[in-house]
């Protein structure tokens, strides 16, 4: 017995003819005219004799029941055509199997190489940009090092400068103290001069009151 199949699921492939299952030929079958176009096949899929008998206990005429028993024959034999057109045997599905596995198979090796393929590229792509993050480093950090120094000299140069400025503003209150001193001294010179000069004139001016003082006494006596 032949094992059929759905042809919807598997490739288009050469289809398996259906055998007949128990002809019998009815020696009571009439060549009779076919009202189809597809032309009438010898073999039948049920008992035609049965079939016959039991239309004529229905009440039918022996060229009725033949009649009717052709048109059934007829019109399963097309079902089965059609029907078997769109199915597929068992040989046939367990080698679209096969072939579905070999191509599955294909693929999968396929598929492997290409994600081998896939991770080396990435590999490769992730060195490259982790040699690039060094360089990238590498220059920021020269960077660094470069402002720092850049840094470090202005620092140092302020400095200078801060002690040059400094150095000269010192120089200018020394310059300021010293004639500071040498004004308050000169003060201090006027101001003694001005005191000897002071005590002097005191000194003369109540020598002279004396001298009047005493005269003025004198006429008196």
């Amino acid at each position: 017995m032949s094992y059929l199949f759905p042809r919807a699921a598997l490739q288009p492939r050469q289809v398996l003819r259906f055998s007949s299952v128990s002809p019998l030929h009815s020696p009571f079958v009439t060549p009779r005219r076919s009202f189809r176009t597809t032309p009438i096949r010898n073999d039948y899929h049920f008992d035609t004799h049965k079939f016959v008998k039991r239309l004529e206990e229905q009440g039918l005429s022996r060229p009725q029941a033949e009649g009717i028993m052709s048109a059934m024959s007829e019109v399963i034999d097309e079902s089965i055509r059609a029907m078997t057109q769109n199915m597929v045997s068992k040989a046939e599905q367990e080698k679209q199997h096969y072939t579905q596995k070999v191509d599955f198979a294909q693929l999968k090796s396929e598929m492997q190489l290409m994600e081998k393929n896939d991770l080396a590229g990435m590999k490769a792509e992730n060195d490259r940009l982790m040699a690039d993050v060094e360089k990238l480093k590498q220059r920021l950090r020269e960077e660094i090092t470069r402002t720092q120094a850049g840094v470090r000299l202005d620092l140092n140069l302020e400095k200078g400068r801060i002690r040059d400025e400094t150095g000269l503003q010192e120089l200018k209150i020394r310059e300021v103290d010293t004639r500071i001193e040498s004004e308050i001294a000169g003060l201090r010179t006027a101001i003694e001069t001005a005191k000897q000069n002071t005590l002097q004139y005191l000194v003369t001016v109540a020598t002279g009151c004396a001298a009047l003082l005493m005269a003025y006494l004198r006429f008196r006596m």
